[in-house]
């Protein structure tokens, strides 16, 4: 797939609205659907389950899971890509026969996520590398489409920010453009996971349809997602890392309807680690 191929459907946005006799920029009005794109349920519980597939509970509507999973009957499956880091148990495939496309630092080592040293960033800051790793990402989203899956998320849209200023977020973004194309063809609604700053651009220019997010409450940032992406926002929320109570989140107007509270590990019910509540 060519990086130099743009779906039709993406509008770049560049004139904001001035708010009457303020002065100050209005936030712009969320957007609506892209049409015909079938986007996760909302307002729904959500259950997160990317550290073990398990029966959802009752009562749950939405269930994320690893594209290396099946999805659960019943509900609508959102599949997890890592599109911008590999995953552990892929390290030494990486290094050893796509060390190209491993992001190094100025001592040829590769770059690590500091939050978790398995995972290496792959390097986007080429149109080559973004070409052939959208060829070898776009095999986890074809794995999710044939599965049965019904929507994609894309993790760690903001590795250019461990990156070392080695890579930017227009790199990134114009990754993301290629594997949001990849999805579409496939049927798939595409999300957008993390980077929130860089929310209008990911919709506008990559056209990200929905929000993945993790403890947008917890860093106060859940609005620079609904701005964009309205009620089809989904957040996780970590019980190490609350903003005061699971309570209290949820009472936030700011919070999303769709989140939920599950243990940093994600690990299934049998684990005496596991937590799941939501909203």
């Amino acid at each position: 797939m060519s990086a130099s191929v743009r779906p039709a459907w993406v509008v770049l946005v560049s004139i904001a609205l001035l708010a009457g006799c303020s002065g100050q920029e209005a936030a712009p009005a969320p957007t609506a659907p892209r049409a015909g794109v079938a986007l996760p349920p909302s307002p729904a519980v959500l259950d997160y389950q990317l550290g073990a597939a398990y029966p959802p509970p009752a009562g749950v509507t939405l269930v994320a899971r690893d594209s290396t999973a099946s999805p659960a009957p019943g509900v609508h499956n959102v599949c997890y890509v890592n599109g911008f880091q590999t995953q552990p148990q892929d390290r030494e495939l990486w290094l050893t026969r796509r060390g190209h496309l491993v992001l190094k630092d100025s001592g040829g080592e590769p770059v690590i996520d500091p939050e978790w040293p398995d995972e290496l960033l792959v390097d986007t800051s080429s149109p080559s590398n973004r070409d052939e790793l959208a060829r070898l990402v776009g095999e986890s989203i074809t794995r999710c489409a044939d599965r049965g899956f019904q929507s994609v998320e894309i993790d760690n849209l903001d590795s250019y920010s461990r990156s070392g200023d080695r890579l930017t977020a227009e790199h990134n973004l114009a990754f993301a453009a290629l594997l949001s194309a990849r999805a579409h063809d496939r049927g798939l609604p595409i999300g957008q996971k993390n980077s929130a700053e860089i929310s209008r651009r990911a919709h506008d220019e990559v056209g990200f349809d929905f929000a993945v997010t993790e403890e947008c409450h917890a860093f106060n940032e859940c609005s620079t997602y609904t701005d964009v992406y309205g009620a089809h926002v989904m957040d996780v929320e970590y019980t190490d890392n609350l903003r005061g109570t699971f309570a209290g989140a949820c009472a936030d107007p700011a919070t999303p309807r769709t989140t939920t509270l599950r243990d940093r590990g994600l690990v299934g019910p049998e684990n005496p680690d596991h937590v799941f509540q939501h909203c």
